[in-house]
């Protein structure tokens, strides 16, 4: 059970300006630990106090609030998975399984993948087996609806592979795709010793190739956009046919989308769960492209928007890839777990909570954007070397 939790707790500055500074190795984190673990437990209090009495979080349209406030309350430093869940956390997964559909995905009437994800990392955080059913029925749900759009005619069609919104939207994107590998992956040591019976399998190759055509790297990219210019080389974008952060112009007519850099972590996290290392070009150009435009002031290229999704996605991928500090344009290196920490734990309000100015994508709602900064910072302390 710990060993469950550990794996599915792998990541999220008052600088503002990086310095060479210590190595990860060499940086003393015990006053940043202590800092992040009252953080922690200052977000989670304040979450609590926002649950319905029906024992969800937020719209009961949208179980991904319930599960990532869940999320947050099992993963925390200390929290006891050997004892039963307190009565209204139990309240909370009581909720999450009565939106469980016939299919298996857990959504109400829309972003049925997205609410999937999300409830299936907030039962595998538990570690517990009454989840055990439920989470594999969820992953067949995910599974199916890697999209094959054009599987008739045989053709190639540059969104396949991929995986969207689900229910209501056909297109696909590396956010739903990333947050549906994430549980694919992490639930994958369920689906291969299940005394329920065979599992299916996601295609990892065609999710591999649907993740390749969002990067900006002519070298494995066939998409005509892919560019090698610097200010986008290596990142990634929305999906194969856009950009959330727009295009930028290469001159003679051609245009490029713009990489941007919560869709760069996304897609180094997804390269990570599709088991490739730095060894492989799509690896290294990434994280160059992260060098580059390292930050925790914005979301590169989207300025404030989606920012504290760009904090959990950092977090994320960089435990995943075990990236000690990072390596910038500069030849120095940015202690991220520091100012990381530092940034999310001096932007904590009163309360308890945090919140995004801009609106965009949700992240004007406290209950969202807290259990974005509280994930982030659990990712940062189960990371941090152990001496």
């Amino acid at each position: 059970m710990k060993a469950l939790h550990l794996i599915t707790c792998g990541l999220f500055g008052l600088l503002s300006v990086v310095t060479p500074a210590a190595t990860a190795q060499e940086t003393d984190y015990t006053s940043i630990k202590v800092e992040i673990e009252r953080a922690i437990a200052r977000g989670n209090e304040f979450l609590k106090t926002k649950q319905d009495a029906e024992g969800h979080w937020g719209n009961t349209e949208f179980p991904a609030f319930t599960a990532m406030a869940l999320q947050s309350a099992v993963r925390a430093p200390g929290f006891d998975l050997k004892k039963p869940l307190p009565e209204h956390l139990d309240k909370g997964f009581k909720f999450l399984l009565s939106k469980q559909q016939a299919n298996g995905g857990i959504y109400h009437k829309q972003l049925a993948c997205y609410n999937t994800s999300a409830s299936m990392m907030a039962m595998l955080a538990t570690g517990k087996e009454e989840f055990v059913e439920p989470t594999l029925k969820a992953r067949r749900f995910l599974v199916s609806q890697q999209a094959d759009f054009d599987a008739k005619d045989e053709s190639d069609n540059a969104l396949d592979g991929g995986i969207g919104y689900g229910s209501t939207f056909g297109i696909t994107d590396l956010s739903n795709t990333h947050l549906s590998l994430e549980a694919i992956h992490y639930s994958k040591h369920l689906a291969v010793d299940s005394k329920y019976g065979k599992q299916p399998e996601l295609n990892w190759d065609a999710a591999l190739k649907f993740v390749t055509r969002c990067q900006n790297l002519k070298e494995t990219n066939d998409q005509e956009w892919a560019s090698d210019n610097e200010e986008v080389e290596g990142g990634f974008v929305y999906n194969p046919a856009s950009s959330k952060a727009g295009t930028i112009d290469l001159g003679g007519g051609r245009t490029a989308l713009r990489s941007y850099g919560s869709m760069s972590y996304a897609g180094l996290l997804s390269l990570v769960f599709a088991d490739l290392d730095e060894s492989d070009p799509r690896v290294a150009a990434v994280k160059k492209w992260l060098g580059r435009n390292y930050t925790v002031e914005e979301n590169p290229g989207m300025g404030q928007q989606g920012l504290y999704y760009y904090y959990h996605a950092m977090a994320k991928s960089l435990a995943a890839s075990n990236v000690k500090t990072l390596k910038l344009e500069d030849g120095k290196e940015a202690d991220w777990r520091s100012d990381l920490a530092t940034k999310l734990v001096s932007g904590q309000r009163e309360d308890g909570s945090w919140v995004n100015d801009n609106n965009r994508w949700w992240e004007s709602d406290p209950i969202l954007v807290t259990t974005y900064a509280v994930m982030a910072l659990e990712q940062i302390y189960y990371s941090i070397p152990q001496k």
